[in-house]
């Protein structure tokens, strides 16, 4: 099979043609109509409109004032400013973790949340091989992982409302929350003392510890984490643990400070 039948295979023309409909705003076309669009594609007209209405369901466009043309929407911005930020959190990251893993031993991890998930952005993997199969671009559930929960610091009950609409929330242990009300519990604990730990709660025999990460506008962006291959840490190992992960947050807190001094307080903010 040629490489070009092999890619036509496996494309998806509907979401492509999508893209191509972005593609077509620039900064000389910030503005157009479904009608403009279907001549510039040959496209049925009824079809583009189609792909903009649902491309605006999801704010990557946003109607004009006329109601009849479309521009670009806030969709499109986040999305850029959350790949800068992942690329910098990545960057910089990366050797933070790297002497966290060298110092404990253990798989680390720079982790942010996107929605009701969590993203893993950059990881060094250690000695043991049992955690190989966690990639950068693995995504976990936030409210039953404590990586989420030390992502969710600052959101109260409206916040969680909004971001979780429905109740219960997926079990996937018996420690998983299953309310606002118990998640909200648990996020705010997790903030006052400034770290998580999670011994075999979200998938058994692992335990992981992680702190929070703050940008230069001292707002939370990130987190940082081991993973142990252990059901249980003893009082002296965990402490010792989070003791070194803390740290590591802090390193990479000046890091995207730009050297300030001091890893900032968490701000609580509903967003």
């Amino acid at each position: 099979m040629s490489s070009l039948a092999e890619t036509e295979r496996y494309t998806v023309p509907a979401l492509q043609r999508g893209l191509q409909l972005l593609q077509a705003f620039s900064h000389s076309e910030r503005s157009h109509t479904s009608a403009d669009l279907a001549r510039k594609f040959g496209w049925p007209r009824a079809s583009v409109f189609r792909m903009l209405c649902t491309l605006e369901q999801m704010g990557f466009v946003e109607r004009s004032a006329d109601g009849v043309g479309f521009h670009l929407g806030l969709g499109v911005l986040r999305m850029g400013f959350e790949y800068l930020a992942s690329m910098e959190l990545a960057e910089l990251g990366r050797p933070v973790i790297a002497a966290l893993c060298e110092q404990t031993g253990y798989s680390a991890h720079v982790v942010v949340r996107d929605g009701p998930e969590v993203v893993f952005v950059a990881k060094v993997v250690g000695r043991n091989a049992l955690f190989h199969s966690v990639q950068v671009g693995a995504r976990l559930p936030a409210h039953a992982t404590v990586l989420g929960r030390v992502l969710l610091a600052g959101h109260n009950l409206a916040a969680l409302r909004s971001l979780y609409p429905q109740e219960p929330l997926i079990a996937y242990t018996a420690q998983t929350p299953t309310s606002r009300a118990q998640l909200h519990s648990m996020v705010q604990l997790i903030a006052k003392q400034g770290f998580g730990i999670s011994q075999g709660a979200y998938e058994p025999g692992i335990s992981t510890i992680a702190a929070p990460v703050f940008n230069a506008q001292r707002e939370l962006v990130a987190a940082i984490s081991i993973t142990v291959p252990a059901q249980h840490l003893e009082a002296a190992q965990a402490t010792l643990l989070v003791a070194q992960v803390r740290a590591a947050a802090q390193q990479l807190t000046q890091r995207l400070g730009h050297g300030g001094a001091g890893a900032p307080s968490p701000i609580l903010r509903a967003a």
